[in-house]
């Protein structure tokens, strides 16, 4: 489905809920869109979130207002860290 951008923004608004309601549930995630050099967005957007298996990540993901409609293309894949900061 194509959407004109003030049409997409009540989809938008459901799926900030939806990370809010995530994140107040224990949920650890971090949702944003991608930009170009000059901060323009269009790079499409990148879901960060702890789960205890790739299937419990599906679930979740696969509950996101803007998947559930049909609005965005998305690929799921585990991340394994092996050092850094962001390491738990």
């Amino acid at each position: 489905m194509t959407l004109l951008p003030e049409q997409r923004q009540s989809y938008l608004a459901a799926h900030r809920a939806w990370i809010k309601a995530l994140r107040s549930s224990g949920v650890k995630v971090s949702s944003g869109f991608l930009v170009d050099a000059e901060q323009r967005p269009g790079g499409g957007g990148l879901l960060v979130l702890q789960a205890d298996s790739f299937e419990a990540a599906k679930r979740l993901v696969e509950q996101d207002p803007m998947i559930v409609e049909g609005l965005v293309k998305w690929h799921l894949q585990q991340w394994i860290p092996v050092c850094g900061e962001l390491i738990a």
